[in-house]
């Protein structure tokens, strides 16, 4: 699986994790120049509370674009850490 955002690949992972139709990929798939830390954070009812990155590629910023649970519920721990994607983010 790759994540593309303004023409660059900024994930890519043979080991993605799908949950609720999302693609999560392992941290150490992401590459981190692309991403800078947001102060956003939302609370999901069963995996608890979301981190956010906002993505910058190319002098361009998405802002919250991708998401992560640092400290998720017992049913989630799964996906520790593992990045989402969305807000214009291709996942294929």
């Amino acid at each position: 699986m790759k994540a593309i955002w303004n023409g660059e690949v900024i994930a890519e992972s043979n080991d993605t994790i799908e949950v609720e139709g999302n693609q999560y990929f392992p941290p150490q798939s992401i590459k981190k120049d692309y991403f800078l830390t947001s102060n956003t954070q939302t609370t999901c009812p069963w995996k608890g509370k979301a981190s956010y990155y906002n993505l910058a590629v190319d002098g361009e910023t998405n802002t919250d674009a991708a998401w992560y649970y640092p400290s998720p519920s017992t049913a989630a721990q799964h996906i520790k850490d593992y990045v989402a994607f969305w807000k214009g983010v291709t996942v294929e």
